[in-house]
């Protein structure tokens, strides 16, 4: 059937994300001119940061790209270093950094859900209308988050921007007192895990189906990959880490300064849903029947539907960290793998040149830090591909599906609220994209 209805739609500043995004649908006698989402920030030049500095503080700097994604980008840059450099972390520090990303994931996960997702649920502009109706609710929340935030701290000296995680391992590892604060402070939230389920449960989502690529770490190893592991799609490919060009293809429309990214379709999706559409398999017991009690199976393609998974998501993080937590705790840790930064900061880490590749999971999708280094370990290169780099072609390829689908059903203010819905859906981190650039052209 035709449409025939005109629409204007300017959002300026989508609200309830991080960094900043603006909405703009134009279109004319039914037809869509535009229908795109356009980042708004300032350009960040970090990857310019890095050039000519040592490849041991690398992780110090790229943390400061997000107070969010602050851990993860140390992670990914720790890697990165790793790599270039030839060193191979021990299983102890894997571990523990594994345990950050959990605490990493948990954070973002919970934010995203009770804050900024829920809102739209029940029908509210932002969390503040529900410190009165739902007043418990926010409390568990910020109660969650403040554990969280807490037991990170106890761990890498910080929550934003960490301190001890260096390459090469700790400088500072956690004592049998440490492993029980942390435990006791997660145990603690226990009951609000379950009260969490419940409120996921409750929350009804947009019917909305595209069916995408799906990208994110794959391993053959049993556990769900959020560390390490190769780059893999629901396309079926595969690639190495190193290879990570091949499968992100970085392009610029000619219509837009912001780089898009693609691999075996015009656009693919990173983030929650699509590691669950991957590794669902692969979740603990817990997480596995989390998501039997939510209903959510694999594979979903409704793009909303990524705040389920990172309900599931959290589910898994959280019991993880606690499997972690107490196995070091029987175990022990092994205090001789302290890290003691000396004058040239670089502990046993050898020193060459080289090229490196870190690809770790974050909240947000799949995370790259590339660093090209001398001899003397200075970095000469620098690349950093950001989850939500990656996802705005994707969110554009939803808005062009969505809108044909409700522009005859809904009013104006219901089509803008389902857009917004959609980019928050995708838990956006604007102010990561360090490839974005918006740039006026005047004759």
């Amino acid at each position: 059937m035709a449409i025939n209805k005109d629409l204007d739609i300017k959002v300026e500043y989508i609200t309830r994300v991080e960094g900043h995004g603006d909405i703009v649908v134009d279109v004319k006698n039914g037809k869509i001119e535009k229908c795109e989402m356009h980042v708004v920030e300032s350009p960040r030049f970090f990857e310019g940061m890095l050039r000519g500095r040592s490849v041991f503080e690398a992780q110090h700097i790229t943390s400061r790209i997000c107070g969010i994604c602050a851990c993860g980008h140390s992670l990914a840059s720790i890697a990165a270093a790793e790599d270039a450099l030839g060193f191979k972390p021990s299983a102890q520090t894997i571990k523990l950094r594994k345990l950050l990303l959990d605490y990493e994931i948990l954070d973002s996960h919970l934010l995203h859900v009770y804050l900024l997702a829920a809102p739209d649920i029940l029908g509210v502009p932002s969390f503040v209308p529900l410190i009165k109706t739902n007043n418990e609710v926010v409390r568990r929340a910020l109660r969650m988050k403040k554990a969280v935030n807490d037991v990170c701290d106890i761990l890498v000296g910080r929550h934003i921007h960490p301190i001890s995680a260096i390459a090469g391992g700790f400088t500072k590892l956690p004592t049998p007192k440490a492993l029980d604060e942390q435990i006791k402070a997660l145990e603690a939230i226990g009951p609000d895990m379950a009260e969490t389920l419940k409120l996921a449960a409750s929350l009804k989502f947009p019917d909305f189906h595209r069916e995408t690529e799906y990208v994110a770490l794959v391993s053959d190893d049993a556990e769900y990959p959020l560390l390490e592991g190769d780059i893999g799609s629901s396309d079926g490919k595969r690639f190495k880490k190193a290879d990570y060009r091949k499968a992100t293809n970085e392009f610029v429309d000619p219509r837009s300064s912001a780089k898009f990214a693609k691999l075996s379709r015009d656009s693919y999706f990173v983030g929650a849903l699509a590691r669950f559409n991957l590794n669902h398999a692969k979740l603990l017991p817990e997480a596995k029947k989390a998501a039997e009690a939510l209903g959510f199976k694999a594979p979903c393609h409704n793009p909303y539907m990524n705040t389920v998974a990172q309900v599931v998501e959290i589910v898994h993080c959280y019991h993880h960290a606690l499997g972690i937590l107490r196995d070091l705790r029987k175990n022990g840790v092994d205090l001789s793998e302290q890290v003691v930064v000396g004058v040239n900061e670089r502990g046993t880490v050898p020193v060459r040149a080289g090229n490196g590749v870190g690809a770790v999971e974050v909240p947000r999708g799949l995370l790259f830090h590339n660093y090209e280094t001398d001899e003397k370990g200075t970095i000469k290169n620098a690349n950093c591909i950001i989850p939500t780099n990656q996802n705005i072609n994707n969110i554009e390829h939803d808005f062009m599906k969505l809108l044909p689908e409700i522009i005859s059903k809904k009013s104006k203010e219901e089509i803008t609220l389902a857009l917004e819905m959609l980019v928050r859906a995708y838990d956006p981190c604007i102010s990561c994209s360090a490839h974005y650039l918006n740039v006026s052209f005047t004759g």
